[in-house]
């Protein structure tokens, strides 16, 4: 007989470790709208889309290669398609076109559509649930990322087509994420995340003619955040993600999310002299507000009152029961 609850001990350190990952991505993904302003006034939609997935490749490439983990079992390999076609082929390029025909205020709107998607789809296609702190999480999120939108719309042009093409990139990236999230379970977070990025780098080849034009004309510091693109918010960022996944609920992780307008707002402040509006650093807060809500467990009465019970050893375990007998 083996001792009750032995392997709960490691939980607490696997816990801290899923949340500076997640914390990782939301940087790092937030950081990715300072260098697509550079980038995207050189390189159009798709172009951007392959060079930044080509960068992210050859990096996730090697790293496997030095790990030496090999390919993934058969059964992730429908994941990686799903997530490879809709979230790093799909999605880079109609987001990309479709923040060209709307201002940034109407893209960050509609874009953030995607994780309550994530948190349905999850429910209906995963069986996650939908707790009441997550919906009320999503909630105050949501409506801080409407405030931090309205607020800064109006600084350019919106069309029905870049509406619809950023609907469509937060359509995608919801059906990714939900097709990463079974694959993870057979793969490793590097494995998932290297082949899926191999899978839309395929899918993007049609625009390499326009990407090897371009960047003979392109500026050093465009091509430089498109680089920049490709390693970090997309080859580490998406892998620290992909960990994170695989160790709470889609659901959860697509919340998560929510931080990053947050950050967008505090980083164009501090690299970009952007002072925000009082309106944007409000929506902000509440975006902020809304993922510590939905990161909560609530607890229950007995778990309040005796939060961390004795652990019995299977020969005391076993007399109890047998004390317990009529």
């Amino acid at each position: 007989m083996t001792p009750l609850s032995s392997p709960a001990a490691p939980a607490a350190p696997r816990d801290r470790r899923a949340a500076a990952a997640a914390c990782t991505t939301v940087v790092l993904w937030a950081s990715a709208f300072v260098s697509i302003r550079s980038a995207g006034d050189a390189y159009s939609p798709g172009a951007l889309a392959l060079g930044r997935l080509l960068a992210g490749s050859l990096a996730l490439g090697a790293l496997l290669l030095v790990r030496r983990e090999g390919l993934p079992s058969r059964a992730a390999w429908p994941g990686i398609l799903w997530s490879g076609l809709l979230w790093f082929g799909l999605y880079m390029v109609v987001l990309n076109w479709g923040e060209q025909e709307v201002d940034a205020g109407t893209a960050a709107m509609v874009v953030n559509i995607g994780p309550l998607l994530i948190a349905l789809l999850g429910a209906r296609l995963l069986g996650e649930g939908l707790p009441r702190r997550l919906l009320l999480g999503m909630a105050v999120s949501f409506a801080g990322a409407a405030v931090v939108g309205l607020s800064m719309s109006g600084h350019g042009g919106s069309s029905v087509l870049g509406v619809l093409l950023c609907l469509l990139a937060a359509v995608a990236y919801a059906g990714g994420v939900v097709g990463q999230k079974p694959a993870l379970r057979h793969g490793s977070a590097l494995q998932i995340t290297t082949f899926g990025c191999l899978v839309g780098t395929v899918a993007c080849l049609p625009f390499a003619g326009a990407l090897v034009s371009e960047a003979a004309d392109a500026p050093l510091s465009a091509t430089l955040n498109m680089v920049y693109l490709g390693i970090f918010p997309t080859a580490l960022a998406f892998t620290t993600w992909a960990y994170a996944l695989a160790r709470t609920t889609a659901g959860r992780m697509g919340t998560t999310t929510y931080a990053v307008p947050a950050l967008v707002v505090l980083m164009s402040w501090l690299l970009l002299d952007e002072v925000p509006a009082l309106l944007t650093v409000g929506g902000g807060l509440l975006c902020l507000a809304g993922v510590a809500v939905s990161r909560t467990r609530p607890q229950t009465g007995a778990t309040r009152r005796n939060p961390a019970p004795p652990v019995e050893g299977p020969r005391h375990d076993a007399e109890h029961r047998a004390a317990e007998r009529p």
